[in-house]
């Protein structure tokens, strides 16, 4: 993208900002996972920030550090990007009642995962940390090596029939069809 996608504007609110306040309808507490220097746009009073404990391992140290966070406060926790401005409530709720008895739930599109629209339970925290200590980063593992619930997007279109809460901005490109795909002007913060 070549900026952090944490700070793009989004309306009047950051991607972060946004994203946070989706979640914040459905599930609490909520932890922000940053890496060790990088600055994060304001948060509301409240929610956690931590820190990766070493940078450039990707999102399994990131699951690692926000499960480990969150282990004393909740059982289980919804993972989400920052980059996905469109995720809906209903969606994060129709995950989360997948879980059932599992380690974790998570949605699958044909052969791809998402790991960041998924519920984990925070137990898990350690298990992310021994993969890492094995040299073992993907989050597909962590979902190989436990109880885990796969859930075809298909099944989620009834609470969101285009699937727009799995869309998120890799590129420029992509982050201005978002920016429309929301009804704002890129390049200003009015609808």
């Amino acid at each position: 993208m070549g900026q952090s996608k944490a700070w793009l504007p989004f309306g009047e609110e950051t991607m972060l900002q946004r994203v946070v306040r989706t979640l914040g309808k459905v599930v609490t507490p909520i932890v922000v996972v940053a890496a060790p220097d990088q600055e994060v746009p304001p948060v509301p009073q409240g929610v956690m920030i931590v820190r990766d404990e070493q940078e450039g391992l990707g999102p399994l140290a990131g699951l690692a550090a926000g499960l480990t966070a969150l282990q004393d406060e909740a059982d289980a926790a919804f993972a989400s990007s920052c980059d996905v401005p469109l995720l809906m409530p209903e969606f994060v709720r129709a995950i989360i009642d997948k879980l059932g008895d599992h380690d974790l739930a998570i949605s699958r599109e044909e052969g791809y995962y998402h790991p960041l629209a998924a519920v984990y339970r925070t137990s898990l925290g350690e298990k992310c940390a021994a993969l890492l200590a094995e040299g073992r980063r993907r989050p597909f593992d962590l979902v190989t090596t436990s109880n885990s619930y796969e859930i075809d997007v298909e099944e989620l279109r009834f609470v969101d029939p285009t699937l727009d809460s799995l869309r998120n901005a890799n590129t420029p490109e992509e982050y201005v069809a978002l920016l429309e795909r929301a009804g704002f002007c890129p390049g200003s913060s009015e609808k």
